[in-house]
Formats: structure tokens, sequence, C-alpha cells
């Protein structure tokens, strides 16, 4: 009997592991689903067979938590003294899966190898959307030819979850790009104010802030700015003495009373007369009685916003903790998705198979049977974001406890009496007349509850009124004129935060609760016992010190007006990158010139925390450890080099991207300082814009045409490169992380290579001879070699070593195997580190058939690929310098070269292009001729240094080891002897 063919499979991915659940509960009916283990044990895999896309298929069902990437600043920018925070503007950044997420990634990487079809079942909403996304993007990091399918549901019914699969749709990119527009803009922003505010304030309060981080928020800072206005609006307020006259009525037993209705007086005197007026003719007089019916609505269906604001004034349950509930209800598959902006029920939505739902419950099951007998007429509201209908009950449970069930039962009752009537009432009106003076008092008999029988959140009370006559007239009890203070508004409590929050159009309804929580972790508010929000010191005093700057950081509009671009990215208006420019650009101006204006953030403080710290500007950034961006990488391609700081103090030219790219180039340590110009570029150098550099050496260690304080370009001028003693970097094969060794015979630094075979040392003569080579730590460049042939720029093996890969402590790494069972790369052998963790171990890592084949593929360059690209149509062999004009002959007056005649540039020294040529060795367009490298036969020197032929006395080398071949020691200490 022939095999059964297997099932083509489909990878369903859902946001949490507990909406996954529910998910293959639904789809798999009655036949159930298989659970197995994936490598995070809080993400599990369901399995279970389904016919969609037109047959049948096995489902595979897993999830992720949340968003599985985050976007942040490349490693180097991540130190907080790598560079100035403005430069966080314009940093590199990558999006990458948080470590703790790295299990779900290999579980999505492992089932998705044997998939054709992805079905993405995150929320609707635009977080949603780029969950999505982070999803594909970790899928086709395996598997490139892929069915993307997008499923759209607002509930985990049968129902929906059948719509969502008959009608699979695609990723809205437009979505995708306003949540990645909104990332990048709050980490940009958000980190180069913290970092500014949090380094100053340290220093300038170090006895109250030192270990404090004074964060800021582009929503974060407006929330606090609500809290602040309002408490300075209660401190500034002045109390206004009023008087008013009431007049009370007692009549079968009933305590009627009237208000006046001028309502109230602010000139005691004018009281005080009309009040005397009264008095003399006391008897009041009934001059019009009215009555109407009189309604009070029920509620609109609930919203988020509306979810949080009245679980908050109700419930007492905070924003935060009514989502966090909300979220598990709805993955539970007890109420709708809780995300939404929707407060009308479309016409065709089954509004009566929910409510029958709850007909079980002794509570409201009566109230919803008879809203069946009359039918559903929902109240509906203004707003839709259609994507998901208003927040709803989707099945009935009496299982819950705690808030959970008092959530549970608000939202089962709000939906109830949104689909119910208004209250009914009639409103009796009674005016009477008193010297002149007119009162009113009203009265109030409800003739039809409805919606508050269900609704126990809504207080509706008779309030009963005499049988008065017109025209009649009763003796009043007591006329009183009564002294009275105007009073301030009141604190600010969550709800009514939320509210303005949602009004200016701060945040999202999803994101309210977390800029709430976050300004009180911060300690920039408080919550009284009372539940309203109280400045702290710190968050009113940043909002005053902005203040007084004349920007408005802690207003509303900037946040607004980003909530509002957003939306229009996904309408399609506008594009993600042109938000993002723009509105940088506009944080960035506030944030220079808030910089320039930090001392009244000081004073500012200082009302609070005593007597600021003078500050000094240079003493915050310690001249940071990166500079601004000299070039693009030339091996990786894809990050800037930049000038950063060693450890020892010096200074080397480095990749952004490292670990993954180790291109670099070290200084000597005659460099004292090191940065990009700001202005000048390199007009020879290529791809522009490549910066040139600015230097400062040490007195004495620049030849005689040269000062001591230099700008050049590091790539092509030819006087900086023999100073700096290395060769410019070209473009090759890219040292990356899995290349940092080779499986040669050790490797060499500096600027000479010597092989076994023909070859030619690159350094160019552009000058007088620089001094000899620095020691390690000195100036130069990495060189790595295989074997005899040439080398390429890039990072070597530190520790020399025999065919061993070199971890990044620069020892050499051990090879291990995996033994996982469950792993798919069972067997397959990876280098490390050898040190153990207390020894400082780095996390070097390294398949080995990667390092086989990085090694197979390295690119040698062949001498005539690395003849000097620089010098570009300068001088001639005629004698002529860079300028045109013809060279001058000068003698060299001391060092080892004293006497030796050359050639060079007649303008004065400032003014120098660079020529210089030794007149007994002439080489073309003004560059030294450079033969050595050679290692058999005579040898030259290829700087135009001292060798035998000039007479010049050498020192003996160290000792060579035969197995290495490295200086310095022998074979019978060589590290690598095994």
């Amino acid at each position: 009997m022939a095999a059964r063919p297997s099932l083509p499979k489909i990878l369903n991915v859902a946001e949490k592991n507990d909406a996954a659940k529910e998910l293959a509960k639904v789809m798999s009916g009655r036949r159930g689903f298989q659970r197995r283990e994936g490598f995070s044990k809080f993400n599990k895999i369901y399995e279970f067979n389904l016919h969609i896309l037109g047959r049948e298929h096995q489902m595979v069902m897993t999830s992720v938590s949340g968003h599985l990437m985050q976007l942040d600043f490349i490693q180097i920018y991540r130190n907080w003294q790598n560079c100035a925070p403005i430069k966080l503007f314009d940093a590199q950044v990558e999006k990458s899966v948080q470590p703790d997420f790295i299990p779900i990634k290999r579980t999505i990487q492992r089932e998705i190898r044997g998939c054709q079809d992805v079905i993405l079942w995150t929320d609707g909403d635009r977080e949603g959307e780029d969950i999505a996304q982070e999803i594909v993007d970790v899928c086709f990091e395996v598997r490139q030819r892929l069915r993307i399918h997008r499923a759209r549901f607002s509930e985990i019914t049968p129902q929906s979850i059948t719509r969502a699969c008959t009608n699979l749709t695609v990723l809205d990119k437009r979505m995708v790009d306003a949540v990645e527009a909104r990332q990048e803009l709050d980490l940009r922003i958000g980190c180069a104010f913290t970092r500014f505010q949090t380094m100053r304030l340290r220093k300038v309060f170090p006895n109250i802030l030192s270990d404090q981080l004074v964060s800021y928020g582009p929503c974060q800072f407006p929330t606090l700015g609500f809290v602040v206005d309002r408490y300075k609006e209660i401190q500034a307020f002045v109390p206004e003495t009023f008087y008013k006259i009431t007049v009370t009525h007692q009549a079968s037993n009933e305590n009627v009373s009237f208000n006046w209705k001028r309502v109230r007086l602010f000139n005691h005197t004018c009281c005080l007369i009309l009040y005397q007026l009264c008095m003399e003719n006391p008897t009041a007089r009934v001059v019009d009685i009215k009555s109407k019916p009189k309604s009070k609505w029920r509620p609109c269906p609930l919203d988020t916003v509306e979810l949080e604001k009245l679980c908050s004034r109700k419930l007492r349950i905070s924003a935060k903790e009514t989502m966090k509930i909300a979220e598990k209800l709805y993955t539970q598959g007890f109420i709708s998705y809780p995300r939404t902006e929707t407060n009308i029920f479309p016409e065709s939505f089954d509004l009566v198979s929910l409510i029958r739902e709850q007909t079980q419950d002794h509570r409201w099951g009566g109230f919803a049977g008879n809203v069946l007998s009359v039918g559903p007429t929902p109240r509906n509201g203004q707003k839709t974001d259609n994507a998901h209908p208003p927040i709803h009950p989707v099945k009935y449970t009496n299982s819950l406890t705690g808030n959970e069930q008092r959530l549970y039962e608000f939202v089962v009752r709000h939906f109830l009496a949104c689909c119910s009537k208004n209250a009914e009432g009639n409103e009796t009106t009674v005016e009477i007349e008193i010297g002149g003076e007119r009162f009113i008092a009203k009265g109030l008999v409800i003739t039809a509850r409805n919606y508050l029988d269900v609704y126990i959140y809504d207080k509706w009370a008779d309030k009963t009124l005499p049988q008065y006559q017109l025209n009649g007239t009763f003796l009043p009890s007591a006329i009183e004129m009564i002294e009275g203070e105007t009073n301030p508004p009141s604190l600010l409590q969550e709800a009514d935060l939320i509210a303005l929050m949602d009004k200016h159009g701060i945040g999202t309804d999803a994101t309210h609760a977390e800029h709430i929580e976050t300004i009180k972790t911060r300690s920039y508010v408080g919550v009284q016992s009372d539940g309203s929000f109280v400045p702290g010191e710190l968050g009113i005093g940043l909002v005053e010190g902005y203040d007084s700057m004349g920007y408005q950081l802690s207003k509303p509009k900037l946040r607004a007006e980003l909530e509002d671009k957003l939306k229009r990215i996904c309408d399609g208006y506008c594009t993600k990158d042109d938000v993002v420019r723009e509105m940088l650009d506009k944080y960035k101006r506030v944030f220079v010139q808030a910089k320039q204006q930090a001392r009244k953030l000081d004073l500012s403080l200082s009302k609070y925390f005593g007597e600021a710290r003078d500050f000094n500007e240079q003493e915050q950034t310690q001249e940071p450890l990166l500079s601004d961006a000299v070039r693009r990488c030339p091996f990786c391609k894809e990050k800037d080099m930049v000038v950063k700081r060693k450890k020892d103090g010096g200074y080397m030219l480095s990749c952004l991207g490292f670990p993954h790219c180790r291109s670099l180039q070290f200084f000597p340590s005659s460099v004292i300082e090191a940065k990009p110009h700001p202005t000048q570029r390199c007009n020879n150098c290529y791809p522009p814009p490549v910066s040139y550099l600015s230097f400062k050496f040490q007195r004495g260690s620049t030849p005689h045409f040269m000062s001591d304080e230099y700008t050049g370009c590091s790539t092509c001028d030819g006087n900086l490169i023999n100073v700096l003693n290395f060769r410019p970097i070209k473009e090759g094969t890219a040292p990356t992380q899995s290349q940092t060794s080779t499986r040669g015979r050790g490797s060499t630094r500096g600027s000479s290579t010597h092989s076994r075979g023909r070859g030619f040392n690159h350094t160019n003569n552009f000058g007088p001879p620089p001094p000899p080579p620095p020691p390690p730590g000195g100036g130069g460049a990495y060189n790595i070699g295989r074997g005899a042939g040439p080398s390429y720029t890039g990072v070597g093996m530190i520790g020399g070593g025999v065919g061993g890969v070199v971890c990044n402590c620069g020892i050499e790494a051990i090879l291990l195997t995996v033994r996982n069972e469950q792993s798919i790369n069972k067997g397959r052998q990876f280098y490390k580190c050898a040190k153990r963790d207390e020894e400082g171990k780095c996390n070097f890592f390294l398949w080995a058939d990667e390092s086989d084949s990085n090694n197979q593929q390295s690119t040698s360059y062949h001498t005539q690929q690395q003849q000097p690209f620089f010098n570009r149509g300068g001088g001639s062999n005629a004698g002529t310098c860079r300028c045109g004009l013809p060279a001058v002959q000068r003698t060299v007056q001391s060092g080892n070269n004293q006497g030796r005649l050359f050639r060079t540039c007649p303008k004065p020294r400032d003014e120098q292009c660079g020529f210089f040529e030794w007149m007994d060795n002439p080489g073309p367009s003004g560059m030294g001729s450079s033969a050595g490298g050679k290692s058999r036969g005579r040898t030259f020197s290829s700087r135009g240094g001292d060798d035998d032929e000039q007479g010049a006395k050498k020192k003996r080398a160290g000792p060579t080891c035969s197995i290495c071949h490295t200086l310095g020691h022998t074979k019978r200490t060589c590290p690598n002897n095994n």
C-alpha cells in the first residue's frame, strides 16, 4: 500500500502565545490540535489540518511576544561617552532581534524551512502590522521564496476567523512605514535630549541627581506638561469673594431649595440691597411652572479611550492595568480587540447573537432578554478607524475573578446599555418672585429607567416638588444671603489626563497608558491618595526651564503635528522619509538652541534643588571618543569610518560596523589630536563625501616642511600618509567578524609587507623619511596575509599563530561541536573564545565551515591593483610640482639623510602642494620610488630610509620564530607551539 503523501505546510504566526492557542483551538475545531515545544519555552507550536487556499494543508501555528525586533543605534553610539548627544540626530541606526527573543527567531526560521506560505495573525493596528513585517524579515533570512498572507480579524470566534481565512490580504506597507517613522523619531529625539539632560544635570546637582536618569520623550514631556500646567493654574489662582441669595421652602415633608436666577454677585453692597428688598416683602409668588420630558442618554459603544477613562473613574483601575487585563480577556476569547478608535457598530454587525450569549447570567440575563424582545438599537458615536468594531463581549463566562471579572462585567453592562434605550423622565421647573428677584427650583420624575437597570455606573434620581399653583403665594421658610469664594480647578486625575492627551493628539489609544506610567516611574509626577496627579520637583523644574527658553517642548503642538503626519503616511499623502527628515530638522533646531541656553534649565531646577554648580561645557562630553563620519567604509560599503579614541588615549580610524566589519587604521602615538574637518572635503577620493582630517602632532615628530598642525586627506595625501606610517585603505574583501583570522603563516603590522616571492611595498615616498615604525600600539594598519601571497589591509591575527582562528581577545579560539539534540545545527562545529567567564571571555563566535569558506574567498590584491591612486594629475617628470611651478632644490640639514638633495614645491611652507622627490632617486610625478619587499637578492628600503647601500648603521634584529616567523621570540617560547 502506497504511503499517503504529506500535506503542504503553512506557517502561522500570532502576536502572543495565548492568541496562537485560541486561534488553533478555533481553527482545528472538533479534530483538535497537537502541541509541541519550540526553542522558546513561552511560545509553543500547535499543529492541525485545515482546508485553506483551495486545498488541505498542515497548519503550524506559533507566536512571537510583541515586537520581535528593536530599533537602536549601531553599537558604537550606544556608549554615552562616544559622541555628543547632537550626533544622535544623524547617527546610523539598525533594527535587530532583541536578545531575549532569539529563541523565538530560531523557532520561526526552523519551521519556515519546510513551508511555502506564511499567514500573519498579529493584531490589526499599526503596531501589529509592523510586528508582522518583522516576522516576514526573519523568515526571508532563511527562505526568500515565500507567499505572504495577512489575516485580519477583530475577535477570536469561529465566524471571524473563518472570514479572515477566506479573505486573506497583504501587508499594508504604509502602516509599517508609519510605525518605523515613529520608532526612529522617538529613538533619536528621546535619546538626544535624555543624554543632554542627564549628563548635564548630574554634574550641576551631583548631590541629588548623580544617579538619576533625566529622560525625555516626545510624548512623555507634553503629558508631564498637562500636569504641570494644571498645578500652576491652581497655584496662581486668586479666589474672589461672591455673594448670593437662597430661598428655602418646607412643604408636604419636602424641603425645596430655590436658586437665585442671578446666580451670584461679586459686589457685597449690591447684593445686600437686593437681599433687604426681599426681606421687606418676603412673600413668594409663583410666576411660572413648566414641565417637559427629560432624557438621560445611554452610552455610546466603547472605544479604547473611553474604556481607559471609565475604568479609571468607575472601577478605580489604572489605564495601564486596564489595558493589560483587556488584552488578556481578548486573547482568551472573552471580549473583542481592545485597541480601537471606533464607537460605531456597522449595520451588518450581528448584535443579536452577542446579546443572546449574555441571557444566561442571573445578574443581567433578564435585561438582555428584554433587549432581544424589542430589538437592539445601539446609540452610535462619530468615530471609526475602519479596522475594528467597538469593544464588546464575545462569549459569556462566569469563571473570572478579581479585576478581570470586574472589567469583563463592565464591558458586558456597557454593551447591553448602549443597545438599550435612554432613560426617560419629566422635569418640572417652578419660578417664584420675591421683592422683584426671581428664584428657580427643579424637580424630576423618572418614567422609564431603561438602560439604568443594567448600567449601575450611572445615577439618575427622582427629585419631587410639591404641587404649586400658578400665581399662588407662600411664605418661604428661610431667605439667606450667603458669602462664598470661587474655587480653583481640581488637580488632574488619570481620566482627565487621558482626555487631554486624546484631545491634543498626544500618543494613540494604545500608548496613553504607557506615557502616563513613564512620568510616574521617572518621579516627574506623584499620585495622591485620591488618584490626582501632582508634579514632582524635577518634573516642574524641567518644564519651567524649557518654558523660560521660549520653547514649547512641554506643549502638545509638536507631537500632535507628528501624530497627524503618521496618519497621513497611513493614508498615502506623505512618505516616511519626508516625515522623518522634517520632524528631525525641527527638533534638532530646538535642541541646538536649548543647549545654548541650558543655564536657564539649571536656574529653574535650582529653585527646588539648591544652588547649581558651575558647569564646564567641555566637561560634559569629555572629548567624545567618536567623531563625525570621515568616509564610507571601503570594505563593508555599508557603515561609515570615524575617528575613535583608544583606551590608551590614542586615535584610530574605525568602521562603525564593528563587530561585523573590523577594518581599522591606528594613528601613531605622535598624534595628539585627530578630528574630521567640518567643511573641507577631498575631491579626488571616491565615493564622496570624504572629509579631510585635522591633526595635531607632537613637536618634532613631523618633517621640517610640515607644521605640527596639518589638515589633509588620510587616503590620498602623500605627506600625511608618510607621517602616519600607514597605507590608505582601499576597497577589498571586508574583514568581518568571521574573517578576523587566516590560515596562513601569521600576520604583520606596519607599512611594509615582505613576501617569499616577487613583491613590492606600496608605501609612497612623499617627503623626507618618517620616524621608524612605531611599536605595537603605534601607527599602522593591520595587514592580513595568506602564506606568501600579497596582503590586504584589515584586521589580522594579533597574536601571531599558525593556522588558528583568533577571537576578539587576540588569542586562539577553541573548536567545539553542537551537541543539542533539538538543534538544527547538531554536529556542526564552531569556534569561540577559550577564556572562562571569570577571565573576561569575549563574545566571539564563528562557524567552522564559514571560516573555511571565508578564507577561500579572501581577496588578494595584485601589485598592479595596489598602485597609488592619489596624486592624480600632479607634477611631471620635467621637475614641476603639482602646482605646475618649477620645483626647487633643497638639502636635508640633519638626520640620517643629512646632505641628501631633494626637490619640493617653491611656495611658502603653509601653501605647498605636497610635492617631494629625492634627487638621487626620482619617482614618477612627485612620488619617491619603492622597490622594497623582495626577500631574495638585494633588499631596498620602502620608505627611502637607511639601507645597506647608503651605508647607514643598522641595529641588530631580535630573534625570529621559525614557527610563526614573528620577531621577539623563538620556537621554544612560541605561543603557537603545540
